[in-house]
């Protein structure tokens, strides 16, 4: 359809003139953007609020201290400063940074320090011996004073505060273990806001939960609860007291089991929201079993129908990357040269997904073989 223009409107490429017809370009805004443009550069990495992010979107940290905190001692929290001394990147409760630990892998852990206190992050890490060497190569190779890169904060579990993004009312906190991490910042933003929260924290023992005088400081509003003394918690107890309507919001961080359990039992509950995160894989709903070939060597690797892909590919190439195992961070990212793949991420875009790429360690095959350029 043609469009008449109106007689005094001037094209999109030519700016507007001023409001009393005078200069298009206001002179004093010119010349304070040339002098701006020109000292930036030099001024930006002399700014204390100016952190060490260089332009791979990495940032160089120290270790400054280290500390044990949980009494079985499989638990150490590592605090980390700018190795260029200034401020770090600000982040909010729920968000988590990426370590690129000096074998070259890349791990994934929740900040759990105050989001308002920008020299420092804090994070901490279970010792798992069985696990991806990860946790391992932290306890037994990082001290005071070692300097490596990370990457973030990012935030897939943020804390939506009632009144301010949240329809709720009231705020429950479940905690697991180690999955205390990414809710204890939550707790000290729910106290700085005034927030009606409570929260139940459950482990195995109370040797092996961290952080366990710290939580304790919260007084009432927290519940501690171990298994070898009270059992397994219940989903009921596990939320706590539900008025009808609730108007709660759950945010829950732990082992998987517990995360289907809750999900499962407020299923039904519009008025209950659920949050959660959580430290290892998502189980594999509706696979079904495929191969996976390995461009490189033609090697065949048979992948499970309840197994990721990345799992099966561990087995045979210990050293493949990956970090958060749920789909999102992007580590696991490959070329698929062949075969039909079943995206189940959820950060791809159409073209990539087009071109054949693939997150290992959530997508697969409905059946037959994959062809990955590793």
């Amino acid at each position: 359809m043609n469009q008449r223009a109106h007689p005094h409107s001037t094209t999109l490429t030519e700016p507007p003139p001023h409001l009393h017809g005078r200069w298009r370009h206001d002179p004093l805004l010119t010349v304070g953007t040339m002098v701006f443009r020109a000292w930036w550069p030099v001024w930006r990495p002399l700014s204390p609020l100016h952190a060490g992010v260089v332009s791979d979107g990495t940032t160089r940290v120290r270790i400054v201290g280290r500390e044990v905190v949980a009494r079985d001692e499989n638990v150490i929290a590592l605090t980390l400063a700018a190795a260029d001394g200034a401020m770090l990147p600000e982040w909010h409760a729920g968000a988590h940074i990426d370590l690129l630990l000096p074998s070259g892998r890349m791990r994934e852990y929740s900040l759990c320090g105050d989001t308002a206190y920008r020299a420092h992050y804090r994070i901490a890490v279970r010792r798992i011996p069985d696990g991806g060497g990860g946790s391992v190569e932290v306890h037994d190779s990082l001290r005071i004073g070692d300097v490596f890169s990370i990457k973030g904060p990012r935030n897939a579990f943020p804390l939506a505060v009632p009144g301010h993004g949240s329809p709720a009312r009231r705020i429950r906190f479940v905690a697991a273990g180690i999955g205390i991490t990414p809710i204890l910042p939550m707790l000290a933003t729910a106290e700085r806001f005034g927030l009606d929260w409570s929260m139940l924290y459950t482990g195995r023992t109370a040797e092996s939960i961290p952080f366990l005088d710290e939580v304790a400081a919260f007084g009432d509003r927290v519940t501690i609860r171990t298994d070898d003394v009270h059992g397994l918690p219940s989903m009921a107890e596990l939320v706590g007291p539900v008025d009808d309507p609730a108007d709660l919001a759950v945010y829950c961080c732990g082992p998987v089991p517990m995360l289907e359990g809750l999900r499962r039992h407020l299923a039904a509950r519009a008025d209950i929201e659920l949050h959660y995160e959580r430290f290892s894989p998502p189980p594999v709903e509706n696979g079904t079993e495929f191969t996976v070939t390995l461009a490189s060597t033609g090697q065949e690797i048979p992948v499970a129908a309840d197994e990721s892909a990345l799992a099966a590919i561990r087995r045979v190439v210990p050293s493949v990357p990956y970090s958060c195992q749920q789909g999102f961070c992007g580590t696991c990212k490959v070329r698929t040269l062949s075969g039909e793949i079943d995206h189940r991420d959820n950060i791809l875009t159409e073209p990539e997904r087009e071109a054949g790429t693939i997150l290992t360690c959530v997508s697969r095959s409905p059946g037959g073989n994959l062809t990955l350029d590793l």
